[in-house]
């Protein structure tokens, strides 16, 4: 192999390596919280005690969305009949 394409071979693959690492991303797991309280309370509380004893690390490797109703206490199962 000549001297000129055994460069070409290596540039070609050391190219290609940024290309490959991104073909998967990572997926970092995503949890709804939904409570029908106006505020954060000590359930709220006591979930992220057990995701910490779990090893999850909210914003590290799992990701929580809040959501709080404002006291309302209608449900889907009330709406509908």
């Amino acid at each position: 192999m000549r001297r000129r394409d055994f460069i070409k071979v290596v540039a070609g693959a050391a190219s290609a390596l940024p290309v490959a690492a991104h073909a998967q991303p990572s997926t970092i797991p995503l949890v709804g919280y939904l409570t029908g309280g106006s505020l954060p309370d000590s359930d709220v509380i006591a979930f992220r005690h057990g995701l910490n004893e779990s090893g999850y690390v909210e914003g590290q490797n799992v990701i929580v969305e809040y959501r709080w109703g404002g006291g309302a206490t209608r449900s889907t199962a009330s709406a509908l009949g």
